[in-house]
């Protein structure tokens, strides 16, 4: 298989392991740390509507959902890729980024929330990941 084809490969799996590995987290959320009362996070309106409610605990799974789900995905990436190459976990850390930067326009959060998300959970995930997994890491 050409090796272009195996590094795109490795990405859509590395997106994908994430992708999936994020929604489980945000799916038992609720159940660990439970929305204000009167609340209805099931649908993006109802969490717009919800966010003034929220404390800082409430934010504590979306900021793990998207730094384990970008360090989950990038792992796989890199351990898909020839040779291990940090490089397709850099790609997924970029593609949660940019996901969290959408995420960041279309649901308001907290400005505090929205710094750390996008500065402490994506590019910091990917690079673990390439220090654990990749050839200079641990093979």
């Amino acid at each position: 298989m050409p090796r272009v084809l195996r590094l795109v490969l490795a990405v859509v799996a590395g997106f994908i392991a994430g992708s999936l590995v994020n929604m489980a987290l945000i799916s038992i959320s609720g159940s660990i740390i439970p929305p204000p009362p009167g609340t209805d996070v099931s649908t993006t309106e109802g969490v717009k509507a919800a966010i003034p409610l929220f404390g800082p605990r409430h934010f504590v799974f979306p900021f793990l959902a998207h730094s384990l789900g970008t360090f989950a995905g990038a792992v796989v990436a890199i351990l898909l890729a020839p040779g291990r190459a940090a490089g397709p976990g850099w790609v997924v850390g970029g593609l949660f980024l940019l996901g969290g930067i959408a995420a960041a326009f279309m649901i308001p959060a907290p400005a505090w929330f929205i710094a750390v998300d996008l500065v402490g959970a994506y590019f910091p995930a990917a690079w673990l990941a390439g220090r654990l997994v990749s050839r200079q890491g641990v093979t």
